[in-house]
């Protein structure tokens, strides 16, 4: 039996579990005020004050910290990397504490926190499957615009566990399956999956469908016009398209069981914006279709939203035609930390080297 400890930074949490093989044994999400934040300049400046969150926690659960098997980080916006699971070394702690990475989140800190407690622990630290997943073929990093190539950045960790637990369910291997994955949450990325490499996404910073926060894909000449309106400056404009746009712009929530709710109490506007996501999502399923000439063993819609038995219906009604839509609801962030390393302190996966 191996323990795994999981650590999974957020916005607004940290989130700590303990897992025996794949049984959840303890979890807890600690919560960080806006305005304990707001005291640290930078996010790295976090560090000491969620390390010691995941001590007090360590401390307040009982757990013999000499028995965990590994500690696994949740992996942030690092350089592009394949899917797997990585050693933390040095050169990944380097990039994060000298900003070396595409994005400025607190997902960057998993690796420092995840190593810091393995040295307590003498044992190995881990992370899984980061937001910089890289399996692109080279026709799919091509925009239109040479200075503007597509990125593969996405929900990657929970994308690939759904992918292989789905592999499982069915008796098959990941690597053998043609799967489009749908991750349906705050943000939304659709991939289509081919032999085991996803091999292209719709970044949910960059395009595909609006989600309850997210613009998804804009008119583009509308889209400059109005960087020079002189309405937004860069900033707010990018807070805009990421966090205060699709269901929270048109309605004013970013809770699609308010939507839901609205919809069943005569709310037009609802439902037209509810629909509108609907069909957007399904319409990006569709070209994911496409890039896998039509050869889809399943589908696959996970994330928060997939929670909602109607919304599934709903989305469902557009795509069962194209393959068996299977349903995974949640985030499964924690688990999906833990089963990776599961693999390779097991023998059945070898873990990656950041620098290698």
């Amino acid at each position: 039996m191996y323990r795994i400890l999981a650590i999974n930074p957020g916005g607004g949490s940290t989130k700590v579990a303990l897992f025996e093989d794949e049984e959840l044994i303890k979890k807890e999400e600690i919560r960080h005020t806006p305005e304990e934040l707001a005291k640290f300049a930078r996010i790295i400046d976090q560090v000491d004050f969620r390390r010691k969150a995941i001590l007090d926690f360590i401390e307040r659960e009982k757990v013999d910290i000499s028995s965990i098997s590994a500690v696994v980080g949740r992996g942030g916006a690092f350089k592009p990397l394949k899917s797997g699971v990585y050693l933390v070394d040095e050169e990944v702690i380097k990039d994060v504490l000298e900003g070396k990475v595409q994005a400025d989140h607190p997902s960057n800190l998993g690796v420092i926190l995840a190593r810091e407690i393995a040295e307590k622990a003498g044992c190995n630290a881990y992370f899984v499957d980061p937001v910089s997943v890289d399996e692109f073929y080279e026709i799919s990093r091509l925009s239109g615009i040479r200075e503007l190539e597509r990125k593969s950045l996405s929900h990657a960790l929970n994308t690939k566990y759904v992918a292989r637990k789905l592999a499982e369910r069915v008796g098959r291997k990941y690597e053998e399956m043609n799967l489009i994955v749908a991750h349906l949450g705050t943000g939304i990325s659709i991939s289509p999956h081919k032999k085991g490499k996803m091999f292209d996404v719709n970044n949910a910073n960059d395009g595909g469908p609006f989600s309850p926060q997210r613009a998804g894909t804009l008119p583009t000449t509308g889209l400059i016009k109005l960087c020079f309106s002189g309405k937004y400056d860069k900033v707010s404009l990018l807070r805009k398209v990421t966090r205060e746009a699709g269901l929270l712009d048109y309605l004013g929530t970013d809770d699609l069981r308010e939507v839901i709710e609205r919809i069943e109490q005569g709310d037009e506007e609802a439902r037209l914006v509810y629909d509108a996501m609907v069909y957007q999502i399904a319409k990006e399923i569709g070209s994911m279709a496409a890039a896998l000439k039509g050869e889809v063993d399943y589908i696959i819609l996970t994330g928060g939203m997939a929670r909602s038995e109607k919304f599934v219906k709903d989305v469902e009604e557009y795509i069962k035609w194209i393959a068996p839509v299977y349903v995974i609801p949640g985030e499964n962030e924690m688990e999906a930390l833990a089963y990776g390393v599961l693999l390779v302190l097991r023998g059945e996966l070898e873990s990656k080297k950041y620098g290698g």
